[in-house]
């Protein structure tokens, strides 16, 4: 009987359906646990494919191909640890969520996921097919029990594993980041070490996924629930675990503890390794925004550089007749304190020539808002030119609170390929904009100091679509807007609710007939970095026509 279990955590980032490359990672570091004397290697859950594979999980040359790289695996490291990976399993015409324990050549056993999410931006009920409650496993003697992500969220998965013999729980997660997300995760494994008397090994990916982050944070728990080690946040890592059998039961040794960030770093790090990912992952080097000498653009610019360097950065500064002096001059300030390419493309000669063209049809009307999205949309024009010319993925700017209320013009400023502040409210983009200024991490590929001018944050917000224009002008001020989309957006609560709050019905109601009518917009906007559990896109699917409104 062993008195001692090496375990390897491999808190890597995968590539969704690189399944050649994400084995060539289960390699690396199996050499590396093979060197280290580890009697076990473990990766997160869908390692193979990547997670959240959403349909293409359902594609069955996917399915056949990740089962050919699993056994194949399997061969290639017969001859050291033992291998815990997750993948996607087809048995009697049904589809798992599996973790497969690959030994001596051979796959010895699956772990069947039985608990489906089918919340926020989880959809498995729909992809995958319940596994039953399964038992341990063997490894060198000591038996693990490896509940899949959600299996440990709830207590039976891992009541049985300990009552048919488990030792130790480890857990292989493809866990996405919200804010304060690392708590839960935390109450919930520490609820499970408590009621099975195991040590338990959290286990999660890292890296980004489209519009999701996974922030590993991978952590193990002592009988009790004492902390023994913690894995940084974002990072990927291999840590090396070592078990001592005792007459309590198995122990980890103690470990590092990596200390975890405040919520607005964690946050502005999600929108850094958001866009690096989607960039990296894509295949895409370099991109280009609208810098408008506005604190969103700024904010964008800034997370761009600290992203993917300032070499692979371009703003262009595009003015119309509206836009001031202060804006000219923040632009060009901030573009030379982060180090980026600055073009300078005037956009009132096209302008002229669309009015123009236009004139014989829009002769006897009054010019309104569509001559002022004229200038948005030439915009979006100009800077699509340019990313089909130079290879340059466009960034979209919009931040939440215009992205909620459709303040912004569908295929013009809303043009891009990404948005790294889709989820971030405009009061926190001032906050975060704050924050950067004073905080330098390595992390950043970006200057550190003041990189965004305090008067860009301490001026008035406005589009510059017309003379001397204001957001407020359209919308509330942001931090009453903000306050009422929080409660109707993230939290779903009424008009009733809102207004018990303190905020005017009428201008509640306003709110939520923005938010309702700008559903389309929503629908063709780009891509962007997830920070709370009420994104739009996965987390928040509401139908475009819709004429359903809050009586309260």
């Amino acid at each position: 009987m062993a008195d001692t279990f090496r375990l390897t955590m491999a808190q890597a980032n995968p590539t969704m359906g690189d399944l050649e490359g994400n084995a060539a990672k289960v390699r690396a570091v199996w050499e590396e646990a093979k060197a280290a004397g580890s009697d076990m290697v473990a990766f997160p859950e869908m390692f193979i494919v990547g997670y959240n594979a959403q349909d293409l999980i359902l594609k069955p040359a996917l399915q056949a191909a990740a089962m050919d790289v699993i056994e194949r695996l399997a061969v290639e490291c017969a001859d050291g640890p033992v291998v815990a990976v997750g993948g996607p399993y087809v048995h009697d015409d049904k589809l798992y969520n599996a973790y497969f324990i690959l030994k001596a050549g051979k796959v010895v056993h699956r772990q069947l996921k039985h608990h489906l999410p089918n919340y926020t931006v989880f959809d498995e009920v729909r992809l995958f097919d319940q596994g039953p409650l399964g038992g341990p496993y063997d490894v060198n003697g000591v038996r693990i029990g490896s509940p899949i992500c959600e299996d440990a969220w709830f207590e039976d998965v891992p009541e049985t594993m300990e009552e048919t013999g488990a030792e130790i729980l480890v857990v292989p997660n493809g866990s996405p980041y919200y804010r304060d997300k690392f708590d839960r995760r935390m109450n919930h494994m520490v609820a499970r070490v408590v009621e099975t008397g195991l040590p338990l090994v959290y286990l999660n990916m890292v890296g980004g996924q489209d519009d999701q982050v996974f922030d590993g944070g991978s952590f193990v728990l002592n009988p009790g629930g004492e902390l023994a080690m913690q894995l940084p946040v974002f990072d990927e890592a291999v840590a090396h675990v070592e078990f001592t059998r005792t007459d309590r039961g198995w122990r980890c040794g103690e470990g590092e503890k990596a200390v975890l960030p405040a919520g607005e770093e964690q946050d502005y790090r999600v929108c850094v390794e958001a866009l690096r990912d989607y960039m990296g992952k894509t295949g895409f080097r370099k991109v280009l925004l609208g810098l408008s000498g506005g604190i969103d653009s700024a904010l964008v610019a800034t997370i761009a550089v600290d992203a993917l360097g300032a070499e692979n950065v371009r703003c262009v500064m595009l003015p119309s007749e509206y836009t001031s002096q202060g804006s000219l001059d923040d632009a060009e300030d901030i573009a030379n304190r982060l180090g980026v390419r600055y073009d300078y493309v005037p956009i009132k000669e096209g302008r002229q020539a669309i009015t123009n063209t236009l004139a014989p049809l829009f002769e006897g009307t009054e010019p309104g808002l569509t001559e002022e999205n004229i200038q948005s949309r030439l915009r979006g024009l100009l800077l699509m030119a340019l990313s089909n010319k130079f290879g340059e993925m466009l960034l979209t700017t919009g931040n939440k609170s215009e992205v909620a209320v459709g303040y912004a013009t569908i295929y013009g400023d809303m043009a891009g390929g990404y948005n790294p502040i889709k989820d971030m409210y405009k009061t926190r983009v001032f906050e975060t904009s704050r924050w950067r200024n004073q905080v330098h991490r390595d992390w950043m590929y970006g200057p550190g100091g003041e990189v965004i001018p305090p008067a860009i944050i301490d001026k008035p917000p406005s589009a510059e679509l017309r003379p001397d224009q204001k957001d407020e002008d359209s919308l509330p001020p942001y931090e009453v807007l903000d306050a009422i989309l929080l409660m109707l957006v993230d939290q779903e609560k009424s008009v009733a609710d809102c207004v018990a709050a303190g905020f005017d019905r009428e201008t509640v109601k306003r709110v939520e007939h923005l938010v309702y009518i700008s559903e389309y917009k929503r629908f063709q906007s780009a891509p962007g970095a997830r920070l709370s559990k009420k994104a739009f896109w996965l987390d928040r699917r509401y139908p475009i026509v819709n004429r359903f409104r809050d009586p309260s």
